[in-house]
């Protein structure tokens, strides 16, 4: 990390020279993002970049500008600064802007191996071999990635902080007659993937959703897997607990209130895969969002923070003037964990306790995954989607027949509220996010056995 020390510490060097009085802040982060995509069994495509990106930001006379660039050189930082220099004097006044991160000291987060660091591409086609192997001669699709952050942050308070953290995660579907069976599994290291497991997990459901009947729209109980409770998360902690949006009155979530079910602790945790600053310097934390029912804290970078009265939480995205500070590593703790313990018990496969929550379901509907999900309303976080990769009736406690997929509309919030959670599985799934971001989130999720969910109609209307 000493190369992106020195870029970081030279962006605010050559800023600072331009203009003395200025606030000036630089990152440089190095990625190397590999990406191991396969179809019809095959990998088609292994691709991988290094790329360091250096971004600048520069707050003088009351004014605010920014700039980023990929860089190689000592000619591309001084090119990348010059046009920050530049911007920031014709800039519009910033009256909101919350000054720099003072001098901190550095969140304790998890050493990366150098196992992690040195993955590589045959590490990542042995993992694809056995989830093509472990689904047992049905067509597979889908991929393996790996991703090695290194960075450096430094502005002229004299802040500076070092860093580094591992993702890495694999998603994949078996096919049978048009049926697929999903499988997913973001573990702390590579060698925590279990493709031979995760592919015979993924060949299990295929082989199981055989002439799905069509249930009439209506509220069903239902028991949602991991791989749908990540939706759940991702769409609160980018629209429910941001900072940003609740300071704009565009968020349901109120500070102090029981607005959730006692069943769920939602818990932010980005120092798990060694994330210990974020793009403004400040540190990260463990952040516990909601305690057993209980709204408790927001997301926060310096901005929000400082609009709200509050301290940034360490959530400042690249794009903060878009969504604002969101969670990117949320995890809905399991049932009888603690919020002073660690919110995940990995397993390669899915939640253990599935087949626990089913057996409290008198008639309900089991679903694996929500895809092509829309956002309604962020005030009430409505959410239109559908189903996918296997849907099945509940009777007295059992699985008993595969369902067509349906569309649902739904508020996440109403689903989450008191009353309305009958049950939390008692182990937690991490489950990748986005295949295609350099820093992809991560979300930590048991199973859920819901009183009410509300099915639209069929997937075809």
């Amino acid at each position: 990390m000493t190369v992106e020390r020195d870029l970081a510490a030279s962006v605010v060097e050559l800023a600072t020279a331009a203009l003395g009085d200025a606030e000036v802040e630089a990152a440089a982060d190095r990625h190397r993002l590999a990406l191991t995509r396969f179809a019809n069994s095959v990998i088609h495509q292994n691709m991988a970049e290094d790329a360091t990106t250096v971004r600048v930001r520069i707050h003088h006379d009351g004014r605010t500008a920014s700039g980023s660039a990929t860089v190689i050189d000592e000619g591309g930082v001084r090119a990348l600064v010059e046009r920050a220099v530049e911007s920031v004097k014709v800039a519009p006044r910033d009256p909101g802007w919350p000054g720099l991160a003072s001098p901190a000291v550095d969140s304790v987060a998890p050493a990366v191996g150098r196992a992690s660091i040195e993955a590589t591409p045959a590490e990542r086609a042995m993992v694809v071999r056995a989830f093509v192997d472990g689904a047992g001669g049905l067509e597979t699709a889908g991929y393996c990635r790996s991703n090695h952050w290194a960075g450096a942050y430094a502005n002229s308070l004299g802040q500076t902080l070092t860093g580094g953290a591992f993702e890495c995660g694999l998603s994949g579907i078996a096919r049978r007659n048009g049926a697929d069976g999903l499988a997913r599994h973001a573990p702390l290291a590579l060698a925590g993937l279990d493709g031979a497991a995760l592919g015979a997990r993924a060949a299990a459901k295929a082989r199981a959703w055989v002439e799905p009947i069509e249930l009439p729209p209506g509220h069903y109980e239902v028991v949602l897997e991991p791989t749908a409770v990540a939706d759940i998360l991702e769409s609160v902690a980018a629209a429910g607990f941001n900072g940003k949006l609740v300071n704009e009155r565009r968020s349901f979530v109120r500070l102090g209130e029981d607005q959730f079910d006692p069943a769920i602790t939602l818990v932010d945790d980005p120092l798990a895969i060694g994330l210990e600053y974020d793009n403004e310097g400040t540190p990260r934390q463990r952040l516990v969002l909601v305690d057993r029912g209980t709204t408790v804290s927001l997301t926060h970078d310096r901005r929000s923070a400082a609009e709200a009265g509050a301290d940034s939480t360490g959530h400042a995205a690249e794009t903060p003037f878009s969504w604002g500070p969101a969670a990117r590593h949320l995890g809905l703790l399991p049932s009888g964990a603690a919020t002073d313990v660690a919110n995940e018990v990995e397993g390669p496969v899915a939640d253990s306790s599935v087949a626990e929550l089913l057996a409290g379901v008198e008639r309900g509907v089991l679903v694996s995954d929500f895809w092509y999900t829309r956002m309604l309303d962020p005030r009430t976080l409505a959410i239109t989607g559908l189903t996918r990769n296997g849907v099945w009736l509940i009777e007295d406690g059992s699985v008993t027949r595969p369902l067509r997929n349906f569309r649902f509309t739904q508020s996440y919030a109403q689903a989450l509220m008191p009353g309305n959670v009958k049950a939390v599985g008692r182990t937690s799934t991490p489950v990748p996010g986005d295949t295609y971001t350099a820093t992809a989130p991560r979300w930590s999720c048991p199973a859920l056995h819901l009183a009410s969910w509300n099915f639209t109609g069929g997937a075809s209307g």
